[in-house]
């Protein structure tokens, strides 16, 4: 993945103001919020804002590059722990029944926007690419078997359980609080692709 739009020189600064417009940006939409409207979020001037982010894209990118960094680093702990499986089975349904301050009104507006904007698209396929490949990594441990095997075998449970979380996540943004009947079919859907990589170990 592009490394974020980080003003040169001065990465607190830029992480600082991501943190103060996620919920402007989430609230107002890609659309809807004007780089004025964030700039004010951030209590910074126009000019000085740009300086920071040249573009709402620019933002996106950003903020993806640091939810990305925050993921890998789950995934790492997820990894190098005695039960991955349920690490992992243990994160994802955190992600699907808690709102962590709004991030899920704010994810459901980048899916969303990805479907007409191409930059971020491209941004958000590379992220989905990162989290499968991790994923991947994790099911060759557990099954035994290489990881490019393990791409190939469980591209589509790895896939699908991507899926799941996004369309919880736009779920959870229109409302702001995760719907637990719907939970509730989920996690036995999950339960059952785990149960299936799990059982699938490698032979010889």
């Amino acid at each position: 993945m592009a490394q974020p739009a980080i003003h040169p020189g001065n990465e607190e600064r830029s992480l600082e103001i991501l943190f103060s417009i996620r919920k402007a940006f989430a609230d107002k939409g890609f659309d809807g919020a004007s780089m004025q409207d964030l700039a004010r979020a951030a209590g910074m001037s126009v000019g000085n804002f740009y300086r920071y982010f040249p573009s709402k894209g620019a933002i996106v990118e950003a903020m993806v590059g640091y939810d990305l960094t925050e993921i890998e680093r789950d995934f790492g702990e997820i990894q190098s722990s005695a039960d991955p499986m349920a690490g992992l089975r243990a994160k994802i349904i955190q992600r699907m029944t808690e709102d962590c301050g709004g991030d899920s009104r704010l994810w459901a507006e980048i899916t969303a926007v990805s479907m007409r904007k191409p930059e971020v698209l491209a941004v958000s396929q590379q992220m989905e690419s990162t989290v499968v490949a991790h994923l991947s990594a994790i099911f060759a441990r557990v099954t035994g078997r290489n990881h490019a095997d393990a791409i190939r075998r469980y591209a589509g449970q790895c896939r699908l359980l991507v899926m799941l979380v996004k369309a919880m996540a736009m779920e959870t943004g229109k409302t702001g609080t995760p719907n637990p009947e719907l939970t509730e079919q989920v996690i036995p859907i999950i339960d059952r692709v785990f149960a299936e990589i799990s059982n699938d170990i490698a032979r010889g």
